[in-house]
């Protein structure tokens, strides 16, 4: 890769810096995408040391981590209960389009990464994708009650409940996540 193949590369992602998600952080500034990401892949290198995530590659996994919404540089980020299969085709057309101008060999590894992916076939991809999931709920407990929408208060005990189940730990996190909502949104004596 040539230099300034790399710096087109960073010049696109650097879009994420500034690209807001539907969510809000402690200090009550709207999140990026930037940061989502960022925080999963920190969820990925905490997990290495798990028992349970020994046969992981989380090298992998962080990799996926930090790629996974770079398609929002291209459409912005959609609330997933807003996210239509049309904002998802479009997004990752996009996406594709954007990795295929890169130089071998980050083409092939980043195709291949969104390949294993979208198949959500390995552990490494399920691992990625649950810690998306659980990465917005943590980000949605650590706002303000002010900043939820009515239909959050049902979606965060519900959102990517599937995506966990593989994982004894992950549930367990999960649980740990859920009780720390109940205890946000029921009402205070």
């Amino acid at each position: 890769m040539t230099p300034q193949d790399f710096l087109t590369i960073l010049s696109k992602a650097v879009i994420l810096k500034t690209t807001t998600r539907h969510c809000y952080t402690q200090e009550n500034r709207k999140e990026s995408v930037a940061d989502h990401s960022w925080r999963i892949a920190l969820m990925a290198m905490l997990l290495s040391g798990e028992p349970e995530f020994q046969d992981t590659d989380m090298n992998k996994v962080i990799r996926m981590c930090l790629i996974h919404d770079l398609g929002e540089t291209f459409t912005g980020d959609i609330p997933s209960f807003e996210k239509t299969d049309q904002n998802v085709q479009t997004e990752d057309a996009q996406f594709l389009t954007w990795a295929n101008t890169f130089p071998s060999p980050q083409r092939q590894e980043w195709l291949s990464l969104l390949d294993e992916m979208e198949k959500l076939q390995t552990k490494e991809a399920r691992t990625y994708k649950a810690l998306d999931k659980l990465e917005a709920l943590i980000s949605h407990n650590e706002s303000d009650l002010s900043t939820w929408l009515p239909l959050e208060y049902d979606l965060q005990l519900t959102y990517g409940q599937e995506n966990v189940q593989f994982s004894p730990y992950l549930t367990a996190l999960r649980k740990c996540i859920d009780q720390w909502t109940l205890a946000k949104i029921s009402p205070q004596p």
